[in-house]
């Protein structure tokens, strides 16, 4: 009797246990993937979204990326009128190089400048500030120019007195 009660208890218990669903899982369907910028100057307009990278602090980030040239120097200008912007250049191992959160015009607006001291590819961030969330931004990176050196200029003289 204790047999035909322990081979019972067995078969409801396995029947039970593979009756039971587990629970689907699914993956986020979405990839990091930066946009890739051209080479040359490059401007455009953009929004910042809740479906960009959250930051942790209510706000959002989009990356793009850029290839640059050893000893190139740029200029990288983020304007909102919609959030308090923070423009970063990222290497490609993901180390943060430079950043700017308000520019030198006193407004909530960034600009970068910066010389780059090796080739690759490097990442353009743009980051809406705490809690600022995201809206409508401007982009504008100038790859800027070296002024000749003055291989034809006149030597001045100093004044002798």
């Amino acid at each position: 009797m204790k047999k035909k009660f322990l081979l019972l208890v067995t078969l409801f218990l396995t029947a039970s246990l593979n009756s039971t669903k587990s629970p689907t899982v699914q993956a986020q369907s979405k990839v990091y993937n930066p946009i890739s910028i051209s080479t040359g100057n490059y401007e455009f307009s953009d929004r910042l979204s809740d479906r960009d990278i959250p930051t942790g602090e209510g706000g959002f980030a989009r990356d793009y990326y850029i290839k640059l040239k050893e000893k190139e120097r740029i200029a990288i200008e983020l304007t909102s009128d919609e959030f308090d912007t923070v423009v970063m250049l990222i290497g490609d191992d993901g180390t943060t190089i430079a950043e700017n959160d308000d520019g030198p015009d006193g407004t909530t607006n960034s600009l970068l400048f910066f010389q780059i001291v090796e080739n690759g590819k490097y990442i353009v961030r743009v980051v809406s500030f705490g809690e600022t969330g995201g809206g409508k931004f401007n982009l504008k990176i100038d790859r800027l120019q070296t002024i000749n050196q003055c291989g034809d200029c006149l030597p001045i003289k100093k004044n002798s007195r």
